[in-house]
């Protein structure tokens, strides 16, 4: 792949995705490309390119499937999940409400920890989960790791900070390397595609009281980042609140929310009365 190639090909991924990736960069893109032209029998550059580009065979899904980072296992930062059920939650149910439901939104969710996470932890932990009806939803880019959180399946490294107690209570062993979630919990959680930066998709899974975002807009640029956060802002319902990774400050990316620091994590909110002017 030449200068050129190398560069259209970054743009086509960039607009897509809002993912950045630079000349550091060129081995990771090489190598995926690569991939994806013996998968689809491309001799060249141009041919491929021509078929992504008409997005035969729904290539540029397969295409962005081979460029999403998936590395995550359960209990991933729990110092926010601590948070979630010791002050986030408690102050939403404050707020007047319509009904009785809770919605959380787990995105990028890769291949289903985080989300799964969320609800094991909420029902070994917060005491009034049984007095609301909880929705949690993940969603990812890559429709690849939708199938398998869907599945529910792990391996032993996705389990190494659950207690061997939470694995018995939530996981029947399929072999001696892999357990799967017990089928109440599996169905519990929605699982759908999203692209963070393409409003029309983020706006179609509605409003939020909580949005985990941990870990992805530090592939994207300032200007993806800033898209993001806005799209996100609209899918948090006023007083919501969004957390990112332990690197990640959302002060620098958006002027949109409030910082409100927790004794276990810091998380971004959206005001209530920007909401209502």
């Amino acid at each position: 792949m030449n200068e050129d190639e190398f560069r259209r090909l970054c743009e086509f991924i960039y607009r897509r995705t809002g993912m950045v990736f630079t000349e550091a960069k060129r081995y990771y893109v090489e190598r995926r490309m690569a991939d994806r032209m013996l998968a689809t029998g491309s001799t060249s550059f141009a041919s491929y390119f021509a078929r992504l580009r008409s997005d035969v065979r729904g290539e540029v899904e397969q295409f962005i499937n081979a460029f999403t980072v998936n590395e995550t296992y359960f209990y991933r930062e729990d110092h926010q999940l601590q948070c979630l059920s010791a002050d986030l939650l408690p102050r939403r149910i404050l707020r007047p409400r319509a009904n009785k439901t809770i919605r959380i939104w787990s995105v990028p969710c890769s291949t289903g920890e985080e989300p799964y996470s969320i609800a094991i932890w909420l029902l070994e932990n917060w005491p009034q989960a049984d007095a609301y009806e909880i929705e949690i939803l993940g969603s990812d880019i890559d429709t690849r790791v939708l199938d398998a959180a869907r599945a529910g399946l792990f391996g032993r490294r996705a389990l190494m900070r659950l207690s061997a107690d939470l694995i018995a209570k939530y996981f029947e062993q399929t072999d001696a390397e892999h357990w799967r979630l017990i089928d109440d919990l599996r169905q519990s959680i929605s699982f759908s595609p999203v692209n963070l930066v393409e409003a029309a998709e983020t706006r179609a899974h509605g409003a939020f009281d909580v949005i985990f975002c941990r870990n992805v807009l530090i592939y994207f640029d300032d200007a993806s980042r800033r898209t993001a956060a806005e799209n996100l802002y609209e899918n948090l319902l006023p007083g919501g609140f969004i957390c990112l990774g332990h690197s990640e400050s959302m002060s620098r990316i958006s002027p949109l929310f409030d910082v409100c620091r927790y004794s276990d994590a810091i998380v971004y909110q959206r005001p209530m009365e920007r909401a209502d002017g």
